[in-house]
């Protein structure tokens, strides 16, 4: 958790906003995962694969955001 506490905020929520939100249109890739996964037609490696690609920037801003929240 020590890598967690060196990354600046300020880094994940610019990463998670682009990387994590791209491409922007026609619907961003981690809503359009999401929703598959929802739906129950994320099977394809490529989209299990995008979904964590797009997904890991929000996962690590959650977390740190967790541990901010927890230290005080």
């Amino acid at each position: 958790m020590a890598y967690l506490d060196k990354l600046p905020l300020s880094v994940l929520l610019i990463v998670s906003l682009t990387w994590g939100l791209a491409p922007f249109f026609p619907e961003p890739h981690i809503w359009e995962k999401l929703k598959m996964l929802v739906a129950g037609t994320l099977v394809r490696p490529i989209d299990i694969l995008d979904l964590v690609l797009h997904g890991l920037p929000w996962l690590l801003l959650l977390a740190k955001l967790a541990r901010m929240a927890r230290a005080g």
